[in-house]
């Protein structure tokens, strides 16, 4: 039986990976490899006996080519993915070990994509971006292109989520990043990247079928509209933008960002005994911000995670070459209720490294979802491991499909 290591097991994500992983039959050993240990050995504890823990350093190259000796298949969760994704890589390929990971990073996309030959080379699949998005936007976004539409136009995805138990620091850290590089973007048939001062051009007011009114979300430098227009001939725009709830939650995050409070250079501020002390902004903001979240969610009633996934994918339908827009909802609802970025991150990133597993991608390089992963099968997935059943309203799938006509007439579809 194979042997399958999820990096950076004990996070919210996952931990989340390596639960699907411990239940499903296709690994013998699930191994939990985390910084934290005694976590990690706590971990694994609760979810049966294939399911081990060792320590690993992502700073370490010797320490994550020591924990993947030996594995079938490696799970990579550890941000943030611009600083380990490509060292973690590297080690795969020498290794010549199958891959997943859940990289949204763009620089540690192009990173990943500069190693395509090499990966080829080792004749294995390293399958990037598998998570909710990237991840499920880029199947579901090539499904429609593809599959029902004769020429897509444009493909606009848009996230927001939010009242996870836990947000680390990794979590906003990305964040900041996000705020702080181009942006990139497909329009009008061309790649381009824009700068964070110009996102505001950008702003949409948008609704999610599962959450009340509308909500305000912003340019993300996510993956998709880097890899999307490579797969989808004649598209002529991918944008993908998102925000977090609470939103008043999200604009202080924006508002320190803007302020500089997410600078690194050490600055000496005395203690109240008059104490010199070298401290980071960033450090600070970071811990502010958490502290910070828990007092928003308590004060707004936030209650349990939730969150959605909109896809909206515009072009000439098939046969009758009249306009029509797909849209697809991955929600927080059926049996997707109570999800947020843990298990709208884990559950495709599992689903990845058991499709690989299954013999289900046998694609070589370093590829992208849309590349390799069917959309079948991961409904097949969905209703194997979670129990999916449209007949049950509390175990519906997580995925809402709609055509829209040309005179804006609604209906909702089933795969």
């Amino acid at each position: 039986m194979a042997k399958v290591i999820v990096l950076g097991g004990c996070g919210v994500v996952g931990s989340v990976v390596v639960d699907i992983l411990s239940k499903a039959p296709d690994f013998s050993d699930v191994l939990i490899g985390d910084i934290n240990l005694e976590k990690a050995k706590n971990l694994a504890k609760n979810l049966g006996e294939k399911v081990k823990a060792m320590k690993v350093d992502a700073n370490k190259k010797d320490s994550i080519s020591n924990a993947i000796n030996g594995m079938h298949l490696v799970v990579n969760c550890i941000g943030p993915f611009y600083k380990y994704e490509k060292t973690i890589l590297e080690a795969v390929i020498e290794q010549k070990i199958n891959y997943v990971d859940i990289c949204d990073d763009t620089g540690a996309t192009y990173d990943a994509l500069e190693l395509d030959s090499a990966a080829q080379d080792a004749g294995i699949t390293v399958l990037i971006g598998m998570g909710s998005s990237p991840g499920i936007t880029n199947v579901l976004a090539k499904y429609a292109a593809n599959d029902l539409l004769d020429e897509c136009e444009s493909i606009d995805m848009y996230h927001i989520h939010g009242g996870e138990p836990n947000e680390g620091p990794a979590v906003i850290g990305h964040r900041f990043y996000c705020m702080s590089n181009p942006i990139p973007i497909f329009l009008d048939g061309k790649a381009k990247k824009i700068e964070p001062k110009e996102s505001n051009k950008y702003i949409e007011q948008v609704e999610f079928i599962n959450l009340p009114g509308e909500y305000t979300v912003y340019p993300y430098p996510h993956p998709e509209p880097i890899t999307l227009p490579m797969y989808i001939k004649g598209v002529q725009r991918v944008t993908n933008k998102g925000s977090v709830l609470p939103e008043r939650y999200y604009e202080l995050t924006r508002k320190i960002h803007a302020l500089g409070l997410n600078s690194k250079e050490s600055i000496t501020v005395k203690d109240i005994e008059g104490v010199p002390r070298e401290i980071q902004p960033y450090d600070f903001s970071i811990q502010y911000l958490i502290k910070q979240r828990e007092k928003i969610l308590k004060e707004t009633n936030f209650g349990e995670p939730k969150g959605c996934v909109k896809i909206v994918v515009k072009g000439k339908k098939k046969k009758t070459k009249e306009d029509r827009s797909y849209v697809f909802s991955f929600v927080s609802e059926g049996a997707g209720k109570g999800m947020g970025l843990g298990e709208g991150t884990g559950i495709p990133a599992a689903f990845g490294a058991i499709l690989i597993q299954r013999g289900k991608i046998n694609e070589k390089g370093v590829i992208p979802p849309e590349a390799c992963v069917n959309v079948m099968d991961v409904l097949h997935l969905m209703k194997e491991l979670l129990d999916v059943d449209e007949k049950d309203e509390k175990r519906k799938s997580p995925i809402i499909f709609q055509s829209i006509d040309e005179e804006g007439n609604v209906k909702t579809l089933k795969f």
